[in-house]
């Protein structure tokens, strides 16, 4: 089993940065990759980003550029540097983590709003 904390996440102006964290514990070593989905009201969940074992990164189309997403093996944490934050990213995202039997383990999920 694999535990997920969230953190960050908050109120900002559309323009602005926000960093959220997401730590593992457990069974860290099964991991193949953690990122971060978003759902925003009345839409389906998006995969925003994540990143592999071997530090490969993906990110959606819409924040390239944008967000940034890294990780801290010494604290089984990861990141995702949010910036030019704009209304649509307003969402709640989750974190997640896949193992490498292709299980996926969630976090408890944080609101990202940003205002207009």
């Amino acid at each position: 089993q694999v535990q997920l904390v969230e953190s960050g996440g908050g109120l900002v102006q559309a323009g602005g940065s926000l960093r959220l964290s997401c730590a593992a514990s457990g069974r860290i070593d099964s991991i193949n990759s953690m990122g971060w989905y978003r759902q925003a009201p009345g839409k389906q969940r998006e995969l925003v980003a994540h990143i592999s074992s071997n530090n490969t990164t993906y990110y959606t189309d819409s924040v390239k550029g944008r967000f940034t997403i890294s990780r801290d093996n010494s604290k089984n944490t990861v990141y995702v540097e949010m910036s030019s934050l704009q209304p649509e990213d307003t969402a709640v995202y989750f974190c997640f983590a896949q193992s490498s039997n292709l299980n996926i383990y969630w976090a408890q999920g944080t609101q990202v709003t940003v205002s207009s």
